[in-house]
């Protein structure tokens, strides 16, 4: 599985992976009081990083633009209208959001996008041999 389709599965196994964990870390957080919308993204960018095991700027942009839904998703799960209670009629009055709210939704599709590139593990450019003498 270290092929182009391997490492492309594993990382869509991770960003899922990391999107759903990160779904239910921020709903646990959201009912302990705290606001971290960032985190979905997140943790998506880094299971599909830490999966994936190569640096990939495509799949960080890919990161990035599935953290976008996710947060809109966890933040109407959490904090629905109280008008309508329903997707729809979130989806349709995003601009009604508060500030932080879009601060914190970019800062994760942002923190999505960083850890979702990657770190190519097998660089070996970044060890300089050292010569005696």
């Amino acid at each position: 599985m270290n092929g182009p389709v391997g490492i492309v599965l594993r990382g869509t196994l991770g960003a899922i992976g990391g999107g759903v964990l990160g779904y239910f870390v921020f709903t646990w957080l959201a009912s302990q009081g705290f606001y971290a919308l960032a985190v979905p993204g997140a943790l998506l960018g880094l299971g599909c990083a830490v999966l994936m095991q190569k640096n990939s700027n495509l799949a960080g942009i890919l990161c990035g633009l599935a953290a976008v839904p996710l947060s809109i998703l966890c933040e109407w799960r959490a904090f629905p209208f109280i008008a309508d209670r329903s997707l729809g009629f979130f989806v349709t009055h995003l601009q009604d959001l508060r500030s932080m709210t879009w601060i914190m939704l970019i800062l994760g599709a942002a923190f999505a996008y960083w850890l979702g590139k990657g770190r190519d593990v097998y660089n070996t450019r970044s060890i300089r041999a050292t010569r005696p003498g």
